[in-house]
């Protein structure tokens, strides 16, 4: 939408050109729309980005950056005039993103992303298992706000930085709870690697895969809860194994040093003992083998 002296379409293009250098999930629902309406995208120069806020750069020779609020205030651009029409389209769920050009905000950057068929049953899932949903997004407050209140989601930060998501972690942590953080872009790397435990999408930028202790094959979040009720039926296989090894050595290694000979009774055989050793190996074996049944 442009909100200066350039055309819609320029603005696009001008957007789109920058955009080519960002692996943001936004900025290639921009460079898609440009390239739909067939337009001459331009290399972008010293283009910046990972600070969670937008990216700056040069195209054409002008100087341009695209972002949220933050990033325009850092640039001394006013937003007020374009407040309310912003926060119109942020209630309908909306991420929008202001387009300054040399200086001067030319336009506003609407992305709408839908919400998955799949995220209320995970989310259903994580509250059914006890798990308290935070949502930590750059985007806007109100945006977040109508995504999060469809889903249920417990509490909703926008406008974050990666810092402001890594500092969340880390009050989290403070105040006694296991955290687990699902991400997958540059932004979410640091707070990736604070979390107790760090979520991928394999869909995802190469640092936060890298940077994460679990990565999901795909960008669908119903995995997460499965990954969960997977770690605790690990847990639970892991403790049965260490009981039934111990119960066999608790019982066999008396035996096998006469325990039953001292009080009148057989010694054991080698080749029983031999034997009882490797069916606690066996067992302790396929025991392990069950969690291949996992659904």
């Amino acid at each position: 939408h442009s909100v200066g002296t350039l055309t819609e379409d320029e603005v696009l293009r001008l957007a789109a050109s920058l955009d080519q250098g960002s692996e943001h999930p936004l900025a290639e629902a921009i460079v898609a729309a440009a390239r739909a309406r067939q337009l001459r995208l331009s290399p972008a120069e010293s283009f910046e980005s990972g600070s969670g806020i937008g990216v700056q750069g040069k195209v054409e020779g002008k100087a341009m950056a695209i972002g949220n609020t933050v990033l325009m205030q850092q640039l001394g651009l006013d937003t007020a005039p374009l407040q309310n029409e912003a926060e119109a389209l942020r209630s309908s769920g909306a991420s929008v993103m202001y387009v300054a050009i040399s200086d001067r905000i030319e336009g506003l950057l609407t992305v709408a992303d839908p919400i998955k068929e799949s995220t209320p049953a995970a989310i259903r899932a994580l509250h059914d298992a006890g798990i308290r949903i935070v949502m930590a997004t750059g985007d806007g407050l109100t945006s977040a706000r109508h995504v999060g209140l469809q889903l249920g989601i417990d509490e909703i930060h926008g406008e974050v930085t990666p810092k402001d998501k890594a500092d969340l972690i880390a009050s989290l942590k403070a105040q006694g709870h296991k955290v687990a953080m699902a991400g997958d872009g540059i932004n979410d790397a640091p707070a990736l690697a604070l979390a107790d435990v760090g979520i991928a999408m394999g869909t995802g930028t190469d640092v936060a895969m890298e940077t994460a202790d679990i990565v999901l094959m795909h960008s669908d979040l119903t995995a997460v809860p499965t990954a969960i009720r997977l770690s605790a039926a690990t847990i639970r296989n892991i403790k049965q194994n260490l009981f039934w090894a111990f119960a066999y050595n608790v019982a066999g290694i008396p035996i096998a040093a006469g325990v039953l000979y001292a009080f009148g009774g057989p010694m054991l055989n080698p080749m029983i003992a031999a034997a009882a050793m490797s069916f606690s190996s066996v067992s302790v074996l396929l025991n392990a083998l069950r969690l291949k049944r996992f659904r």
